[in-house]
């Protein structure tokens, strides 16, 4: 069923399918075979756009950084596809100090490292250019990543929007980036680039904002949905089903699929309140507590009950295993 995704501007000569291909396992949970046979079907139901970031795949590993974006390039290549009929969306990691393998941490988000990390995600996808490019998260402290509550006494130097903007400026005159997005922002963090890219002469405006959105996590809600509709932002909407909380698969007996994610890398957190504080939704049941709430034992009733047959959750999203 080619074309079957509808498509809209995310710029004014940016056409993208209204569903978007995730990379983050490509080169860690799935295989080349496997994120090759994910790219065919995306691509030949329509969907043009695959986004990707520097740091893929997840978990993290020096062993591993860069293969979800090579795994792409490569698709293209032995795909032979006309590199104008894919939208490539990626993103340059922000400081975290964990990641020594990339620039040293990274340390920080200057103008240095982002145009180092442009450069090497071309390399590793063998294109001229990036569609869309992102950076990850903030250079600055935010909460992110199931935080939502913001501590003052946790913020700390931090490198100037105007650097950045700059540096991504520069990028898009030499031809490397087409269009620049933000992900894991704030509103304050969101208006500010807007700000500063409105009233320096040459910077690059925003088009896109990549949060987590769906059941568990609706902060988007709260301050950034203003902010995106009357800025003409698209919001790309990442964790759709809650990293697959939202399948139910997690809550069987059986504690879910032995290859579904949250089985295979033990590392990620299994309690949905330290994954999404904000939702108003216990799952102790994902641990080896006792459920210790009627809206716990709601959604392991509702996977037991998805195994007997289809049913729906709460505002009419299908309950499946995917």
């Amino acid at each position: 069923m080619a074309g079957a995704v509808p498509f809209f501007n995310l710029a004014p000569d940016l056409k993208v399918s209204r569903l978007c291909l995730g990379t983050m396992t490509f080169g860690e949970q799935n295989s080349l075979q496997q994120s090759f046979q994910l790219l065919d079907e995306a691509f030949d139901n329509g969907i043009n756009f695959i986004d990707s970031a520097e740091m893929y795949p997840v978990p993290q590993r020096a062993e591993t950084q860069g293969r979800s974006e090579g795994y792409v390039g490569r698709w293209i290549r032995e795909r032979r596809i006309s590199r104008d009929r894919v939208v490539l969306a990626t993103k340059v990691a922000g400081p975290s100090g964990q990641m020594t393998w990339i620039r040293g941490g990274p340390k920080c988000l200057d103008a240095s490292n982002i145009t180092e990390a442009i450069d090497n995600s071309l390399l590793h996808m063998r294109t001229d250019y990036i569609d869309l490019y992102q950076i990850h998260w903030p250079d600055r402290y935010v909460p992110m990543f199931g935080e939502t509550d913001y501590d003052p006494t946790r913020q700390l130097c931090s490198v100037p929007i105007e650097e950045q903007l700059q540096a991504l400026g520069r990028a898009v005159e030499a031809g490397k980036i087409r269009y620049i997005g933000l992900s894991n922002e704030t509103p304050y963090g969101l208006m500010k680039f807007l700000q500063l890219a409105k009233d320096i002469t040459g910077h690059p405006k925003i088009v896109s904002l990549q949060n987590s959105y769906n059941l568990l996590c609706r902060s988007f809600d709260s301050g950034l949905a203003e902010c995106c509709h009357h800025e003409r932002i698209s919001l790309l909407a990442y964790s759709p089903l809650a990293m697959g909380i939202l399948s139910g698969k997690y809550l069987s007996p059986s504690g879910g699929p032995t290859d579904a994610r949250m089985n295979l890398f033990r590392g990620i957190p299994r309690n949905c309140r330290n994954i999404w504080p904000s939702s108003c939704i216990s799952c102790n049941c994902l641990c080896t507590e006792t459920p210790s709430c009627c809206q716990c034992c709601f959604w392991r009733n509702q996977a037991m009950a998805a195994e007997r047959g289809p049913t729906c959750l709460p505002g009419g999203a299908a309950s499946r295993n995917s």
